[in-house]
């Protein structure tokens, strides 16, 4: 009998660690060649860890919570302290990315890429500063630095002005960073996202390209918390309008809120060789993968992007002359493609991951239904 309790303890356990369901798993289509876990951490030397905070049910107490929360960290080349080059790009500006100013005039990321709620960002580009100095990111004895810290409001599911997220979960998520597969939907920051009238939170995509004799990989990173339930369109299929009366998120708005209001984070990082001028050209075009899901960067909704390249490791340098790749412009196609593709992937993943969840005052944002999803494909043909 005690053989029979222990086998189903281990099979439970096992259960509680098995990957989410993603887009293509349910049979979801998309264009392009993924990478090996289909995840920015297909470039290789990116790595992504998470801080998840859920605890309480019922009427919120503030600072005790319901909480449903989190904090995100990309490192661009892990544990290296070597900048990347980088730019940036707002779609709407309803939002923060702080540290931006010094990527625009640089042209280098030189840190993690940190995401949160809104109410956090001070606490996590603190604890940033913090990190480096415990780990001694910087060997020099003056240094000065901005972290990159970016986030979605959480305040329909977590008792935001409660001020949960702290310096230690901060730093969970960059202790915890790590390369290979990564989990998806209500974790880290975005735990308690909603996405285009469903439960949405973190998700990635990858795509392979081939630009003359080279194989160049590009990979997104989302915290999707955007977006009206009418306009969702997943495979060119108006889902969003054929339920729009199917599992309505339950939550009791401010009189200023409108339908779409909220925001969505993007990274986006290549191991093709781009300076910061050609990420701008990338990076603007993650609001065209936005789109083609039902984003329309809405008045409401802070809707900003960064990229990166992890390519020409040497470029960064304090005194000596260097020499780097240059990607023609003339053969940057591919990866606009790519970003446009990786980013409507990306989104789905978060909402296909994405469980029910039920927040404060007994709010509640429900999960994409995954077989009407199917159903509505085959009926439009678009899957058999």
């Amino acid at each position: 009998m005690n053989k029979i309790f222990l086998l189903i303890a281990l099979l439970y356990a096992c259960s509680s660690f098995a990957q989410k369901p993603r887009a293509r798993d349910i049979g979801i289509p998309f264009d392009g060649t993924t990478g090996k876990f289909n995840a920015i951490t297909d470039v290789k030397g990116v790595e992504v860890g998470y801080s998840t905070i859920i605890s309480g049910t019922g009427k919120n107490i503030r600072g005790k919570g319901p909480v449903r929360t989190g904090v995100t960290a990309i490192l661009p080349r892990g544990r290296n302290n070597n900048p990347v080059y980088a730019n940036w790009y707002s779609l709407n500006g309803n939002g923060e990315m702080t540290g931006t100013t010094w990527v625009t005039e640089s042209g280098f990321l030189e840190g993690p890429v940190m995401i949160t709620n809104t109410n956090s960002v001070g606490v996590v580009r603190d604890a940033v500063l913090k990190w480096f100095v415990k780990t001694g990111w910087y060997k020099e004895d003056f240094w000065y630095t901005y972290p990159v810290v970016a986030e979605t409001y959480d305040g329909f599911l977590n008792d935001i002005y409660g001020f949960h997220v702290k310096e230690m979960n901060a730093y969970e998520a960059l202790d915890s960073a790590k390369a290979g597969f990564i989990k998806e939907g209500n974790v880290g920051g975005g735990t308690g996202m909603m996405c285009l009238g469903f439960k949405g939170g973190s998700g990635s995509s990858s795509r392979v390209v081939k630009i003359k004799d080279s194989t160049y990989t590009l990979g997104v990173f989302v915290q999707a918390n955007f977006g009206r339930k009418r306009n969702l369109v997943i495979a060119g299929v108006p889902v969003g309008v054929a339920l729009i009366d199917t599992l309505n998120n339950e939550f009791k708005a401010p009189p200023s809120y409108q339908p779409g209001d909220g925001s969505i984070i993007v990274v986006v990082a290549t191991d093709a060789p781009v300076l910061p001028h050609q990420l701008k050209r990338i990076v603007q075009r993650v609001s065209l993968g936005i789109g083609q899901v039902g984003g329309q960067g809405t008045n409401g909704s802070g809707d900003i992007f960064i990229a990166f390249s992890t390519a020409n490791p040497t470029a960064f340098q304090r005194s000596n002359f260097t020499k780097v790749d240059v990607l023609p412009n003339d053969e940057i196609n591919p990866l606009f493609e790519a970003t446009i593709q990786a980013t409507e992937e990306a989104i789905i993943n978060a909402m296909v991951a994405a469980e029910a969840m039920e927040g404060i005052n007994g709010n509640k944002s429900y999960a994409l239904p995954h077989q009407l999803v199917i159903d509505l494909l085959k009926k439009y043909n678009r899957i058999k």
